[in-house]
């Protein structure tokens, strides 16, 4: 039973950090039904921003605030300089754009940082918290506090706010939201923004317990959609049931079967929902776009 919680508590805490990528997939892929990714870069950036300017003396918070809002600012520059000038374009050129964003990306950060494994202090310590005889460090409860947080609010955004439904009707027709008024270049820039925001997010939070380096933002990427499959691209209750499902099968892959083949599971839950549900779990059951 410990061993078992164990894992479901390692899962839990994984999975969320995939919640909060497969959200930010899901708030462009809504806004203009573009797969982003570079994604992952954008978790990868919050915790390598964070930690070099905590350790130029700002406070932690004050760090993480400026991180969030200069990963942003990346998110906002890629829409304006990659994908806007390629709007039209087929989807398959727009997907190998946000792929070659990512490189760039990962190069420049590179450049401007190093290539070493870095972290900053937890939030609430390091002293775990016994659980049904599992350990869970506090720093999980933050991470999967974060990715309900931001589930709540994403909600709330969508479905009671007119800003999130001009990004639902942007998606839905292009033409038919600039007829009624709606900017969508405005629209697709604000996308950008949060959802780069919240994957700044997402490695604020969890860069305490897995360390960042420039490299960390492809697997995270590909996990973070993998999840949003599962759940069904584009809905945010799929992304962070997806999130939580695929960080669990993660750890019991690890667990029961072999830390090597964990990595594999991304990719199996990928292909059989290709194979087996295009839609996932919650999407609809007709789509323009995979």
């Amino acid at each position: 039973m410990p061993e078992l919680m164990q894992f479901i508590l390692s899962g839990l805490t994984v999975g969320a950090v995939y919640a909060l990528v497969a959200l930010g997939f899901t708030i462009i892929y809504n806004a203009s039904d573009v797969v982003n990714f570079a994604q992952g870069e954008f978790v990868m950036l919050g915790g390598m921003i964070t930690v070099f300017a905590h350790g130029a003396g700002m406070p932690l918070p004050l760090a993480a605030v400026i991180a969030i809002v200069i990963t942003a600012g990346v998110g906002v520059a890629l829409n304006k300089l990659a994908i806007e000038p390629a709007r039209g374009a087929p989807v398959v050129s727009l997907i190998i754009i946000t792929i070659g964003a990512s490189i760039f990306i990962r190069g420049v950060t590179q450049l401007v940082f190093d290539k070493q494994l870095h972290r900053f202090p937890s939030f609430s310590g390091d002293d775990p918290i016994h659980i049904f005889g599992a350990t869970l460090l506090p720093q999980s409860l933050w991470v999967m506090a974060g990715a309900l947080v931001v589930f709540v609010a994403l909600w709330l955004f969508f479905t009671r706010t007119l800003t999130g439904k001009a990004i639902l009707a942007t998606s839905n027709n292009r033409l038919a939201a600039q007829l009624v008024g709606i900017s969508t270049n405005w629209v697709m820039t604000l996308s950008f923004a949060m959802s780069a925001g919240i994957g700044a997010l997402a490695g604020v939070l969890v860069t305490p317990i897995t360390l960042v380096s420039y490299d960390v933002g492809i697997a995270l990427a590909l996990k973070g959609f993998a999840a949003a499959m599962l759940g069904g691209m584009g809905n945010p209750k799929g992304a962070l049931i997806g999130g939580f499902l695929l960080g669990l099968l993660e750890a019991l892959t690890a667990g029961y079967i072999s830390s090597q083949y964990k990595d594999a599971a991304a990719f199996i839950v990928i292909l059989a929902v290709l194979f087996a549900m295009p839609q996932g779990l919650f999407g609809k059951k007709t789509t323009d776009r995979v």
